[in-house]
């Protein structure tokens, strides 16, 4: 089951490290966990290494993959207090050329336990550093707050994905994140950048759809994905089955639109590629 667009080639992604992007926003309800998957299964479905990093205690990206948690198998939590190596936590899960490094509700105590760290909110930077060359793109799913374990995330990140549901308060709180996507610049040195804002939950048929869509492209400019997720039965079922939804039902709209998002992400980045080849 692969879909094919034009190979980007390796060296495109710079430095042989995998590219890390964050899906973030701390709104709830918004595809934040379904995009992470089915978008880190779209590009592994391309032939490209993809490691999903669930970093929400709820645990549903890591369910979403058909992991089952609370078996006593190491997550996210024992790495980032250096209890266990990331190599021995990380599943390799049914769809080809996609890992997870899994989640459970244990998480949810890091936001203390790492508080008094020196280099809290590097700490899954460092975490990640040993495997970064083993996959082309890594997937942080972000928990729906501006907490440490979200901070942690975008300290990490080369990127960041913000999906936005089509609804009346779609900017709500989205100017906070933005504030914090600077201050991570500012106080930690990184080059974090806007990998897009991604429109979920899409019903065309309503006006107020619509609206939103042109108030966000207006807000955003270019920095809104031409792709949009539709409002799917589909990819709302996907989940309970534990699969991404190019394996639940790759015909349906929803997995068109996963597909489309990864090729335009896979396009953008051999498009920054060849620009920095051209300037070197």
């Amino acid at each position: 089951m692969v879909f094919h667009v034009k190979h980007v080639p390796r060296e495109t992604y710079g430095a042989n490290l995998g590219k890390v992007i964050a899906v973030a926003n701390q709104k709830g309800g918004v595809g934040k966990t379904t995009t992470a998957i089915n978008l880190g299964a779209s590009l592994a479905a391309n032939d490209l290494r993809v490691l999903l990093i669930d970093c929400d205690p709820q645990g549903n990206a890591t369910t979403g993959v058909g992991i089952t948690k609370g078996t006593g198998k190491p997550t996210l939590y024992q790495v980032l207090l250096d209890e266990q190596d990331i190599e021995e936590a990380i599943i390799k899960t049914e769809f080809e050329g996609l890992d997870i490094l899994p989640s459970d509700k244990n998480l949810v105590a890091i936001n203390l336990e790492l508080v008094d760290h020196d280099h809290r909110e590097s700490t899954l930077r460092e975490k990640i550093a040993p495997v970064r060359n083993r996959y082309q793109f890594i997937i942080i799913d972000c928990p729906p707050a501006l907490d440490l374990l979200t901070l942690n995330a975008m300290v990490a990140a080369d990127s960041i994905l913000i999906p936005i549901q089509c609804e009346f308060f779609a900017l709500e709180g989205v100017s906070q994140l933005l504030d914090t996507i600077e201050r991570v610049r500012e106080s930690f040195g990184s080059t974090i950048q806007m990998e897009g804002v991604l429109l979920t939950m899409y019903d065309e048929r309503m006006n107020l759809t619509r609206q939103v869509e042109q108030d966000l492209r207006e807000f955003f400019q270019q920095g809104v994905f031409r792709t949009v997720i539709p409002r799917s039965i589909r990819l709302a079922e996907a989940p309970s089955f534990g699969k991404p939804i190019l394996s639940y039902d790759l015909r349906s709209r929803g997995a068109e639109s996963y597909i489309q998002l990864a090729k335009e992400i896979l396009a953008h980045e051999q498009s920054a590629g060849q620009a920095t080849q051209s300037l070197g």
